[in-house]
């Protein structure tokens, strides 16, 4: 469930385009508009602002904002599809690989298409040639066989092919001295959501140990990440983003892991708030409160300041 505060009453997005237009320096004006509109009425705003004053709203916004607000408002301003694309050019090219490594695999192959049309529009260069230039080794075979068709969607599933993936899994971890990690590729790349999510129960039936174990024992780091990320996707994918609590992947641990310590986090905190505030973040914030004994909003105010707080806890909405 959404957590975002969209006013009963709205005025019109040109209304809004005319408001952002002449705000100045009020980032006040900025939050109290563009934090309480959803993505459909975030881009008929951008759309009659382009129509009446021919400059990119984006572009007006980065000149006037900076810091952490600049980046939470920015990426909050994409569509769904174009946000994972700044995400995992950001992930790819600073290193810090897990945030491109989780989008990558926990989307579904249409989403991957619009993703990989974006990127190509948005920064002239394709998706798998960042994907070759910035990882490497089994990590690299993943993304790259992950992003590339054929995909397949459909929700059918032949018992027999699904038997076949679980015998030819054992043999390729379990059964063996070492990992045949091409097949653990082929089949988690290849196969349907639906397909993967019969093969795990069938795996731990046939050869008594759950697959998840496998893959931590088989493989480790961002191949060993994204190979779960997928599996637990194809199981349940909106207890992946809000309930799982498997550490480290669940996302309030995430959220956890991005406000403890010295410092925080903030790439990761915005991320997170912002690519899940329309999709699940109600879950998310009771997760956070059931696990920590805190509010989510309580955690996020304690950890921020000034304009950046008061952005963030806007999407957040109330603090239950």
């Amino acid at each position: 469930m959404s957590s975002l505060i969209v006013p009963p009453i709205l005025t019109s997005p040109r209304d809004d385009a005319i408001k952002l237009h002449g705000w100045g320096c009020d980032t006040a004006v900025v939050i109290d508009i563009l934090a309480h509109r959803d993505a459909i009425q975030r881009a008929l705003i951008q759309q009659d602002y382009r129509a009446m004053y021919s400059e990119d709203l984006c572009k007006r916004l980065s000149s006037e904002l900076s810091g952490k607000l600049e980046m939470a408002v920015l990426l909050w301003m994409h569509d769904p599809a174009g946000r994972d694309a700044v995400v995992m050019r950001n992930s790819l090219t600073t290193g810090s690989l897990k945030a491109a490594t989780e989008v990558i695999c926990s989307r579904t192959p249409s989403q991957i298409q619009l993703i990989r049309q974006h990127y190509h529009s948005k920064f002239g260069v394709h998706l798998e040639d960042d994907i070759k230039r910035h990882t490497s080794g089994d990590h690299e075979k993943l993304l790259l066989a992950y992003v590339s068709p054929p995909w397949n969607e459909g929700l059918e599933v032949d018992r027999q092919m699904v038997e076949n993936d679980a015998k030819a899994l054992y043999k390729a971890g379990e059964k063996r001295l070492g990992t045949d990690e091409r097949t653990f590729i082929r089949i988690f790349c290849e196969r349907s959501r639906a397909h993967l999510a019969y093969v795990a129960p069938v795996y731990h039936s046939m050869h008594g140990n759950s697959l998840k174990k496998v893959v931590k024992k088989e493989t480790s780091g961002n191949f060993e990440y994204g190979l779960l990320t997928i599996l637990k996707c194809s199981e349940n994918p909106a207890k992946y983003f809000a309930k799982n609590d498997e550490k480290p992947d669940s996302t309030s641990q995430v959220l956890h892991n991005a406000m403890k310590g010295l410092g925080t986090d903030d790439t990761t905190l915005v991320r997170v708030i912002v690519t899940r505030t329309e999709i699940d973040m109600q879950y998310i914030k009771a997760e956070y409160s059931k696990k920590y004994k805190k509010t989510l909003t309580d955690a996020v105010h304690s950890e921020t300041s000034g304009n950046y707080r008061t952005f963030l806890l806007s999407l957040l909405g109330p603090k239950y």
